[in-house]
């Protein structure tokens, strides 16, 4: 998966700017590359799990521009980016859009990581960062 520099750092900046509770959004998409970011409130506002405020309107954000949703991103403050238990059941739910997680476990080098996770079974994307 393709993501521009400018939407990467996008979703490190939200990781930073709502730790130390996770943050999370929806990714619009076209052939295999992030065409866009949308922050959404973290209904839960805690450290160790989030749930996507009013995603309709942010999935006919995504849908009006001609996108699709090809992403669902959240952040991990203390831990590495990978899918934790509650990350890989919340996906079973939404098996098409790939997860992307920011850590912030070393706040100085975020690392942001994508993943397909369908029926329990977490595969790791490449992510090729552009520009």
């Amino acid at each position: 998966m393709r993501i521009p520099r400018r939407f990467h750092d996008e979703i490190v900046a939200h990781a930073r700017d709502d730790a130390p509770n996770e943050c999370c959004g929806l990714m619009g998409g076209r052939d295999g590359e992030i065409t866009s970011v949308h922050r959404a409130e973290n209904l839960f506002a805690s450290p160790l799990r989030f749930e996507v405020a009013n995603p309709v309107k942010l999935l006919n954000a995504i849908e009006g521009a001609g996108e699709e949703l090809a992403g669902i991103y959240h952040s991990h403050t203390k831990s590495e980016a990978y899918p934790s238990q509650t990350d890989v059941n919340l996906a079973r739910g939404w098996p098409d859009p790939l997860w992307f997680i920011c850590s912030l476990a070393d706040s100085e080098q975020p690392v942001l990581r994508a993943f397909a996770i369908r029926d329990g079974v977490v595969e790791e994307v490449e992510l090729e960062v552009a520009g």
